[in-house]
């Protein structure tokens, strides 16, 4: 497993996060005009307005796991399972650098 090129995953997905979140943030907060009178097109646009608060709520959150696996290589403990306290897979941070937890911990609840 190769730090360094995770943590340029992670940079990386960090600036694609914080873009996407400033989009949204103009989609969402910007509006120029009000709501149309029409109830068939207001349904549309609050359903779009819907569809657009829970891309901007699952974007905050992976940039906050992201933030968090930053600090964890900064802290020297990145890549252990916060739970059990085992190694996380290689493999599973390369598809998830931002990972906390073992595929096994992450697949249990409590």
């Amino acid at each position: 497993m190769d730090k360094r090129a995770l943590r340029a995953r992670l940079l990386e997905l960090h600036e694609q996060l914080t873009s996407r979140l400033q989009r949204l943030d103009r989609h969402l907060h910007h509006r120029p005009e009000p709501l149309p009178a029409d109830s068939e097109e207001r349904a549309q646009e609050l359903e779009n307005r819907a569809v657009l608060e829970g891309l901007d709520d699952n974007a905050s959150v992976e940039l906050v796991e992201v933030e968090h696996a930053l600090a964890r290589m900064e802290r020297g403990d990145y890549g252990v399972c916060e739970r059990c306290h085992q190694a996380i897979g290689g493999e599973r941070l390369e598809f998830l650098p931002q990972a906390s937890k073992c595929a096994r911990c992450a697949g249990t609840r409590s």
